[in-house]
């Protein structure tokens, strides 16, 4: 237990109230708790109040068995300086509040330990929830990992509303206004049609069963419910009827369209809140009067408080790291000099990164636990690195995390025989001290932290790396020198802070945030070891550490307020018409929010509110959460919060509000913002000069820093005063943390907090060539390799997240369907974000193409675009923009990005046309022009290729959809613009001549562990030669033999893979080599960077004129997206690594073509998807089902937008049971879409896999083929439907009513049963 004497500001707030204020932290290991006691004022505690803080492990059950009501029992004790029994009912009456956040919610998420519940689904959707956005988490696992549902059962409901209109029509105006039986007004406004309402006496019947089998939970989640809340409420009313406990509706939890976060989101409430409450009446029930007469309240994931009679699973999920958000905001942020602030709260296995600029940054859909979540979030990303976290030299990189060591059996210092760790580095290296850390190690829980055990780990690992080093730097004709056990030691701390900085990065960089202009907060129980170093890395000056930052997330409980939230959906365009109604219903939220906090016992005077309109463009999916703003007008705001975010408008389009929102906070106690900034301008900081003379001084110690060991003083926090001001190194410590104090940075005590300040003129972000000359050279460096695979990345993800924001097509912003990428000078890739793997190895092709056709003709300024397949394309939707940057005249890097858009002309809409034969048919084409010369936009040139020359061919036009593509291809020329703004800072930073050596070093680091894999491949099957072959569905072969040398070469030679076909399956030679560096990437198994070094052993022999080598007028566009599926399962299944997937990426296109009517356009529009199919089992896996595999990772539509959308109706998206191949290990199942369409418009499939099989593996069956359906409504009012086999690919036209149905396959099996 801790006392800590009272400082003026150490309490940011003032009360007033009399008795006890006790705030819990309950964490997974440790439980800290801040007791705030009521004393005399003196001059020790001149507010009258007393701050005590204890903390303890979660779980010791042979010492207590609620580890919050022991903190609040040793509080008490601590208060009435009596001890208080530990077995009886705990005395509250000196109590006036509780406040706790916890990890209850979290951990029975993670660990899959919630209350069995059943979802209950329209018809049609049970599996909905298992495919999710049908995208798989890691792009390059063969063995693909997704979290298991969280319900037991699903009740499938026999009812079906649609919306009666949609917001895509090709003429540009709704159907008119009718009402009938059938039709009704939704809440949100919008035309709901009941196509079939449910049978009650069948639901009944399903429910009693579902109670009966003894599920007392349930989820319900209807299609549409957000908007039609009648199937669902009713549900809800004979569901209560029968007895359920908890039932949980959809439409009452998160009113907001999308059905797959919502139904998540209610499943996650019925799966964790009885559980909550079920803790919480246990914990209550520990008190003598179970908190009857005080004030209990919980913290939310949103950063508010909640009774704990209102505290529910949906919202706990980020309790503990919340109240840390509210901590640091309340105690760092000056609203004077509004420097935002970010947060970095450090643990065992992980880093939480956050932001705060006077606004708590909110998101209200995102994804934990492999679970989407809709409701209101704090912005907080996770990172795998933390004090626990595994330090591994792997394919010639260092690397720290995401493996843990955990609390069981820890690092290796923790004397249970766990491995390195980055704990053990700061031992090891002097920044923790053993003798000063709690002695509660070895058998008997008395010893200190092991040095030895952590330094002889570290001497085998630096042996191991230096032996690697010495034979890479004898290749490259280098001098090598080994490396000291510190200098690796500091080497994976420095990897460390650099895997640390990038979400730090994300959250403010990619959002437009100079991060160099802000403060950096460290909580958390190891922050206070990186401070320093972190701020270094990204050119932040000043560091907050609070004195109770070790038990920030407990004291932040403090700090927060009380909040109540109200929402509505809304489907209304933003207009002079419809303001005052709009406002009017915010009014009505307003009231009844502040209706609710009435009802707790705050006044007006205690109660804000915060008023929202979730606004969006029309025809975009991505909204923003716009804030009322004293004298500024919603649609205004929202369009300057769209510049700000991405970086542009769209003139001309409806602003769309979705949902209404009322956010009311009842403060009990006045919170004061920041108020360590007031003291530093009065604080008159006084130098430690001799810190061997100072009260607070313990000794000095050897610390290891770069350039060798230097001297450091060690102080105790709680005996400096404020004003003191000690210069690193340094290392000051209090009971729960050790913050170090680097070489020229100082730390300034004040009373609530240290205040690290860096000393020198100059920070690494302030004056980076400096620091980078002295800190790397163009010799190959293990540590300096595996920094520059995170920053080189880091600038691939960030040119990702740009495009994503600056894009407008679905394609791009929503399916994600795009990739970016760094190239060295020789158009090499260098380091490519995990986005399309189809796109990976053919984007170098476009480079080096480019870089030859314009040899000698590119200048500053100039921005190529390319899409040809004998240009390095891939399919002519997607379009390469590659941007050189020059220094002195000389490119030195390129930078691309490439992205599907949507409609770029040919025969059909979407420009994925089933029945191409040449590729004209396909759309626009181009082997390279500039879309940018010496930085003037060439629109003429632009629309010439979109829309002249396409239509130019016969049966074709140009883009339907000029306005999109024309915005995306300007974000693709931004998100480049971004990457060379990074890639100019990073050379900045260290130098032109270091970044390029190491964008070589990097590839010979992939060439290494690809060579290895090969040799290994070699031993293990005893051969030098590797066959394999499949088929096409229309009999076309495809044969790879793959010969090993000794050395890890390997030729891939394709010769006996058929000829060029006359039709769209060929696949250019670039299309080939992205699938032999997926393929092996994905068989390497480790963290590696993927780049031109994964090809540099690797020979490619093609045959010309070939199905892989087609001439330059063959259609390819079925290439791109069949054919090289194929190619990946006929590699994958040459080397034994997986069978076969579904080999398909059942690509289905609809819409309607533009037209022209005296000399006026109408754009047309056009919709287009990829389905999930089977995932191949393997050697130690089952196949996954319904997910995408190889070489897409798209997301498909919301099943409500899609209707919301487009004048379709989605009958059926689930799993086709029994179609993954039987064996050891059984494939994965393939997925069953059924889409009627309401109005006459063209469609097109292109797909594979429906005349030969997905073959198993080892003995394992094939997967089940697939199959696509055409029902065709046959006249008269009998109804009925012609079914019709469309085969593996056909356009067609369909009218209302029509359905198609696209079965896709299943995944091989592996091994004989």
């Amino acid at each position: 237990m801790e006392r800590l004497p009272h400082h003026s500001s150490l309490l940011a707030l003032r009360s007033g109230q009399s008795g006890i204020r006790v705030c819990i932290d309950r964490g997974g290991t440790f439980t800290d708790c801040v007791g705030i006691l009521p004393v005399e004022p003196s001059a020790e505690h001149p507010n009258g109040e007393r701050v005590v803080v204890v903390k303890l492990l979660s779980e010791d059950p042979s010492h207590y068995a609620d580890a919050p009501r022991e903190g609040i029992r040793r509080i008490l004790e601590a208060a009435a300086g009596k001890r208080h029994q530990r077995d009886g009912l705990l005395d509250t009456s000196s109590l006036a509040s509780v406040r706790m956040g916890t990890t209850v919610a979290t951990n029975a998420l993670l660990e899959r330990k919630g209350e069995p519940c059943a979802l209950v689904i329209t018809r049609g959707f049970r599996d909905l929830l298992k495919i999710g956005n049908q995208a798989r988490p890691k792009i390059f696992d063969l063995e693909i990992a997704k979290p298991d549902v969280l319900y037991q059962s699903v009740i499938q409901i026999d009812e079906r509303v649609t919306l009666d209109d949609y917001a895509i029509s090709p003429h540009g105006t709704p159907s008119p206004l009718h009402f009938d039986e059938h039709v009704v007004l939704g809440r949100t406004g919008e035309r709901v049609r009941v196509l079939a309402a449910p049978d009650w006496s069948a639901v009944r019947s399903q429910l009693q069963s579902t109670y009966d089998s003894g599920i007392r939970s349930i989820a319900v989640c209807l299609m549409h419910s957000y908007t039609f809340t009648v199937h669902e409420e009713e549900i809800g009313r004979i569901a209560r009827d029968i007895g359920f406990p908890h039932i949980t509706l959809s439409s009452e939890l998160v009113p907001m369209v999308k059905i797959v976060p919502r139904a998540h989101s209610a499943t996650i409430d019925a799966y964790l809140t009885p559980g909550i409450r079920r803790y919480t009446k246990g914990f209550s029930s520990g008190f003598d009067s179970g908190f009857s007469n005080m004030r209990v309240d919980f913290m939310q994931s949103d950063g508010g408080l909640a009774p704990i009679n209102k505290f529910t699973g949906l919202r706990a999920i980020l309790s503990g790291p919340a109240a840390g958000v509210v901590g640091y905001a309340v105690t760092c942020y000056s609203p004077n000099s509004k420097v935002p602030v970010i947060g970095f709260d450090m643990g065992g296995t992980s880093t939480d990164v956050s932001r705060f600029d006077g606004r708590f940054d909110h998101v209200y859909e995102a994804t934990t636990a492999g679970v989407t979540i809709q409701a209101p979030q704090l912005n907080i990303n996770t990172v795998a690195a933390g004090g626990g976290s595994c330090l591994l030299f792997r394919n010639g990189l260092m690397t720290v995390g995401p493996e843990s060591a955990g609390a069981h059996p820890g690092p290796a210092c923790y004397r249970k025989g766990g491995p390195l760790a980055v704990t053990d580095a700061n031992l090891l290296l002097g920044r923790l001290q053993a003798k000063h850390f709690p002695w509660i190690f070895g058998p008997s829980e008395d010893q200190p932290l092991d040095v030895e055990a952590a330094h002889l780990l570290f001497l085998q690992l630096a042996q191991n790396i230096n032996s690697k080093m010495s034979s890479e730097r004898s290749l490259l004709g280098q001098r090598h020198e080994d490396k000291s056990v510190e200098d690796i030691a500091l080497g994976f701390l420095e990897v460390a802070n650099e895997t640390m900085c990038r979400p730090i990065r994300a959250l403010t960089e990619a959002k437009g945030h100079d991060v160099q202009q802000h403060d950096l907060a460290c909580f958390g129980g190891a922050g206070g070891q990186h401070a320093c170093a972190v701020a270094d890395n990204l050119g932040i000056r000043r560091v907050f550490v609070h004195r109770l930052a070790s038990v920030l997330s407990a004291y932040g409980l403090a700090l927060a307020e009380v909040v109540h939230e109200e929402q509505a959906p809304a489907a209304d365009v933003w207009s002079a018409a419809t303001r005052s109604a709009l406002i009017s219903r915010l009014d009505d939220l307003a009231r009844v929010c502040r209706s609710r906090l009435h009802s707790q016992g705050f006044s007006d005077a205690q109660i804000r509110l915060d008023r929202f309109f979730n606004m969006r463009y029309d025809g975009t999916d991505t909204s923003i959460m716009v804030p009322e703003r004293v004298g500024a007008e919603f649609g205004v705001e929202f369009e300057a919060m769209h510049r700000q975010e991405f970086g542009f408008d769209l003139r001309g389009r409806d602003i769309v509000v979705d949902d209404l929102r009322v956010r009311s906070m009842g403060a009990q106690t006045e919170v004061k913002y920041g108020e360590v900034h007031d003291e530093l301008l009065h604080l008159r900081p006084t130098p430690v000069t001799c810190p061997a003379t100072h009260p607070a001084f313990v000794e000095s110690v050897p610390v290891y820093f770069r350039g060798g060991f230097r001297n450091a003083a060690i102080f105790k926090l709680d005996r400096l005063t404020p004003g003191d001001m000690i210069s690193g190194p340094a290392i000051i410590l209090d009971a729960n943390n050790t913050v170090l104090v680097e070489p020229e940075w100082r730390a300034i005590v004040t009373s609530s907090q240290l205040v690290l300040e860096r000393a020198s003129a100059a920070s690494r972000g302030a004056n980076a060539e400096k620091q980078g000359d002295q800190r790397a050279t163009t010799d190959l460096d293990p540590i300096q390799l595996s920094v520059f695979s995170h920053r080189f990345m880091a600038i691939a993800e960030q040119m990702g997240r740009t495009l994503e924001k600056t894009s407008t097509s679905t394609n791009i912003k929503e399916r994600l369907d795009f990739s970016c990428a760094l190239f060295d000078p020789a158009g090499n890739l260098v380091a490519n974000a995990p986005h399309i793997p189809v796109h990976l190895g053919s984007m170098s092709h476009a480079v080096q193409f480019q870089l030859k056709k314009f040899a000698g003709d590119l200048v500053e300024g100039d921005v190529v675009l390319a899409n040809h397949p004998q240009a390095g394309g891939s399919h002519l939707p997607d379009i390469t923009i590659i941007t050189p940057v020059f220094e002195a005249g000389v490119p030195i890097f390129f930078v691309a990005s490439r992205g599907h858009h949507s409609d770029i002309g040919g025969i059909s809409p979407g420009s994925m046309p089933s029945t191409s034969k040449e590729l004209f048919q396909e759309g626009a084409s181009t082997m390279g022009l500039k879309i940018v010369k010496q930085g003037v936009f060439q629109e003429a040139d632009v629309r010439r290729f979109l829309l002249e020359e396409p239509a130019n061919h016969p049966e074709c036009t140009g883009t339907r959809n000029y306005r999109d593509v024309l915005s995306d291809l300007k974000a693709q020329i931004a998100a480049n613009h971004r990457g060379i703004a990074l890639l100019r800072a990073l050379c900045l930073e260290y130098g032109l001549d270091v970044v390029q050596a190491y964008m070589s070093h990097i590839q010979r680091t992939a060439e290494a562990a690809v060579r290895a894999l090969l040799v290994e491949t070699r031993k293990r099957h005893g051969r030098i030669q590797l066959c394999g072959s499949d088929s096409m569905d229309d009999g076309s072969k495809i044969s790879l033999s793959v010969t090993i040398g000794e050395d890890g070469s390997a030729v891939f030679d394709f010769n006996g893979t058929s000829p060029e076909v006359y039709g769209n399956i060929n696949a250019p030679p670039s299309v080939t080599y992205s699938a032999i560096i997926y393929c092996l990437r994905c068989m390497v198994q480790s963290e590696l960077p993927l780049n031109q070094g994964c090809l540099a052993p690797v020979q490619v022999a093609i045959p010309e004129y070939s199905l892989l080598s087609p001439s330059p007028t063959a259609a390819v566009v079925g290439g791109n997206v069949l054919t090289s599926q194929r190619l990946c399962d006929v590699i994958l299944s040459t080397f034994g690594a997986a069978a076969a997937s579904q080999g398909c990426m059942n690509n289905l296109t609809f819409g309607v073509p533009a037209t022209e009517t005296n000399g006026s356009r109408q754009e047309g529009w056009g919709y287009y998807e990829t389905i999930a199919g089977g995932h191949g089992a393997g050697p130690t896996w089952n196949g996954q089902s319904g997910v995408h595999t190889h070489m897409t990772n798209t997301r498909i539509t919301d099943p409500e937008i899609l209707e919301r959308r487009y004048p379709v109706i989605l009958h059926q998206f689930s799993l086709r049971e029994d179609t993954g191949g039987k064996g050891r290990h059984t494939g994965g199942d393939g997925c069953v879409r059924d889409i009627e369409f309401l109005k006459r418009m063209s469609v097109s499939l292109l797909t594979e896999r429906r005349v030969f099989s997905p073959p198993g593996l080892a003995g394992g069956e094939h997967g089940a083929c697939g199959v696509n359906l055409w029902k065709r409504r046959l006249p008269g009012a009998g109804g009925g439907f012609q079914v019709l086999n469309l085969g593996s690919k056909n356009t067609f036209f369909v009218s209302p009513g029509d359905h198609v149905v696209v079965m896709t396959p299943g995944g091989g099996g592996y091994g004989s049963v």
